[in-house]
């Protein structure tokens, strides 16, 4: 459900329409998504919403199979060949309280784009002499995590980053990436029946309602805000369908030399055979903050969602809160401070995954937490919220283990940290550090603490925190949203 693009957007090229994986039938129920199913036309308060509690993941089927035998959270013999190669500290191979035996241990062998000790089981950082250490692993329970800087590609630390699994909404990352520059902002579209057919049972939904029009800038805060899976699927109707979208998805994630996603669903919900990883879920977030449509959907907290029509015939609205907990809080976490996007999700399968970029001073960083072991309230923003905060201390303090790479078209994935593929590296970093609009460095923009004094009864005025300007890649290439 989401929708697309504004005007002055820039990407680089993508590419045309992709080839994929066609739509396959989804889970049977029993899968819940990120938010509670509702209809309703508005709140009943303005009182931020709390996420329902996601069941524990199934670990049948999951990638990497189940049946290894575990022990201390990772393969004995993984454990053995790390330790030997120095590749771990002591205190990272200690026993986590939080591992479950009958979970599925990573593949001993994973894709290697970004560099060969990306491919490698369990947890990956080098650190210099004073550098802080990592959380333990009684700390970060996700599993598989990755945290790196957001500019340069870096990879400062990992675990497991490119084990297929489950992606639950994040994958709407992507959907964003390959649609949202299709549609300008103030197009409008009146929403058919046959348009909300096909979603999961347990859907996330941001209320959308057949036969009422809404602009295509609504159906994208529908996507970002409330994870709706009516708004990812009325934008797909738009793009030409669900099957024609998942296509494109899986043409750009290629694209994207993301290699670990299969895309089934446009939306994320659990279906067999989807997948995606770390990894991947962070080029995603990467190429879409490129985007400043992208920023700005993914930064806001709040806004006004249109509504049914009164008997005078106007539309009303109703408040939506974004359900990201690291951009608009809740009752057992603070956001986080230069917070600035970018999705989370929950499923049955996938457990809680989240991406998201934060920046201090000078310093932008992405990380994604999938599925942590430990099943506390908002675990995964918590996980990943530590890991920020070992990125921002320890950026300058580590050896790099890998690095995200670039699209196909301007980077061959392979190779190591400082790799040249076809230039990318290089041409990526001046186009960050030298595209105009303020000279390519974000700044991440404070909360007006008025904000929230504006709902009144239940208005909500949209509040965001993005960062600006654009995260531009390449050479100068680019495309406008089609008008």
């Amino acid at each position: 459900m989401s929708s697309g693009g504004g005007s002055g957007s820039i990407r680089r090229s993508a590419g045309a329409l992709f080839r994929g994986v066609l739509s396959a039938s989804r889970s049977r129920g029993g899968t819940f998504s990120d938010v509670p199913t509702t209809f309703r036309a508005y709140p009943a308060s303005p009182n931020p919403i709390t996420p329902t509690a996601s069941t524990a993941p199934s670990t049948a089927g999951a990638p990497g199979g189940a049946g290894r035998a575990a022990r201390n959270g990772l393969p004995v013999r993984t454990v053995a060949a790390l330790a030997a190669s120095g590749l771990l500290a002591t205190p990272l191979l200690a026993g986590t309280a939080y591992a479950d035996p009958k979970a599925p241990a990573p593949p001993a062998k994973m894709s290697q784009i970004g560099g060969d000790r990306l491919g490698t089981p369990g947890v990956q950082v080098q650190l210099k002499p004073g550098a802080p250490k990592l959380p333990g692993p009684d700390a970060l329970t996700g599993r598989s995590w990755i945290v790196s800087d957001a500019e340069s590609g870096k990879v400062l630390a990992a675990k497991n980053p490119h084990w297929r699994l489950a992606p639950a909404s994040t994958l709407k990352m992507l959907f964003a990436d390959t649609v949202l520059p299709k549609f300008p902002k103030d197009r409008k579209y009146t929403v058919k029946p046959a348009d909300l057919e096909g979603m999961g049972v347990g859907s996330s939904l941001v209320g959308i309602k057949e036969n009422l029009t809404y602009t295509v800038h609504d159906l994208w805060l529908g996507v970002f805000l409330r994870s709706g899976n009516d708004a990812v699927h009325t934008l797909s109707a738009m793009n030409g369908g669900t099957e024609a979208t998942v296509m494109q998805m899986q043409k750009h994630a290629k694209e994207l030399n993301a290699n670990d996603t299969h895309v089934v669903t446009p939306d994320g919900y659990d279906a067999p055979g989807q997948v995606s990883s770390a990894y991947d879920l962070s080029l995603f977030a990467r190429s879409g903050l490129t985007n400043a449509d992208f920023r700005e959907y993914c930064s806001t907290a709040f806004a006004q969602f249109p509504g049914d029509k009164g008997k005078d015939g106007k539309r009303a609205t109703f408040g939506i809160q974004n359900t990201n907990r690291l951009l608009s809080g809740d009752y057992d976490m603070k956001p986080y401070p230069g917070i600035a996007g970018v999705k989370n999700g929950s499923t049955t399968n996938a457990g809680s995954t989240f991406t998201g970029v934060a920046q201090r001073g000078e310093r932008k960083l992405l990380v994604t937490v999938m599925n942590p072991a430990k099943k506390e309230h908002n675990e995964a923003y918590k996980e990943a919220a530590k890991l920020l905060d070992w990125g921002f201390a320890a950026a300058d303090k580590v050896e790099p283990v890998g690095r995200l790479v670039g699209p196909r078209s301007e980077d061959d994935g392979t190779g190591a940290v400082g790799a040249k593929g076809k230039g990318a590296h290089e041409s990526t970093q001046a186009g960050l550090n030298g595209t105009g609009g303020g000279g390519g460095a974000w700044t991440a923009i404070a909360v007006a603490g008025g904000a929230m004094a504006l709902i009144g009864v239940v208005a909500l005025a949209v509040h965001r925190r993005r960062p600006l300007p654009a995260l531009v890649r390449g050479r100068g290439r680019g495309r406008r949203s089609e008008r």
